[in-house]
């Protein structure tokens, strides 16, 4: 029930704040991301790639992008296994846990959520220009979307989730 309703919340906040924030062209945070991210860590890799593709889909139609966030959600979805496995602890993953900074740690959570955020990122602003004439540009507005939107995760999860003690 808890990720249903960060769901909706970062879907309405993305939706009808953060997309309507004029921030510039080159910077469009995107924190609806969080709801993917934060994911517990057992749940298996089909449930993951469903539970993107619904996400994304909702997204779409907040922003009228016709399977755009779909298609980055979806590719996030596939790698996040891989990419925990790449930075696990070394004690391994705590069961029923989800990935957050207060539970893993800012080392941990800077790395998951940077690398899931530049992949989200690269795919969507590159596949909305579709066209590389525009790279230099593209990878601007992924470095420059990329630090706000992990600075704006970092954020949300001192302001809204409850500190725990990590053992």
């Amino acid at each position: 029930m808890l990720h249903i309703a960060r769901f909706i919340v970062l879907l309405l906040v993305q939706g009808l704040i953060i997309n309507e924030l004029d921030l510039g062209s080159n910077i469009r945070p995107m924190i609806y991301l969080l709801a993917i991210l934060l994911l517990p860590v057992e749940i298996p890799s089909w449930a993951i790639m469903f539970i993107a593709f619904a996400y994304g889909v909702c997204v779409d139609m907040f922003t009228s992008t016709i399977g755009l966030h779909t298609s980055a959600c979806i590719l996030i979805a596939f790698f996040r296994p891989n990419i925990m496995r790449l930075i696990a602890p070394r004690d391994g993953y705590e069961p029923g846990v989800s990935p957050t900074l207060s539970h893993m740690g800012w080392q941990w959570f800077i790395s998951y959520a940077g690398i899931m955020i530049l992949i989200h990122h690269t795919w969507l602003f590159f596949l909305e220009v579709f066209n590389f004439s525009y790279m230099w540009s593209t990878f601007a507005r992924v470095a420059l979307s990329s630090m706000v939107s992990l600075v704006g995760l970092v954020l949300i999860q001192y302001l809204f989730f409850r500190a725990t003690s990590r053992s």
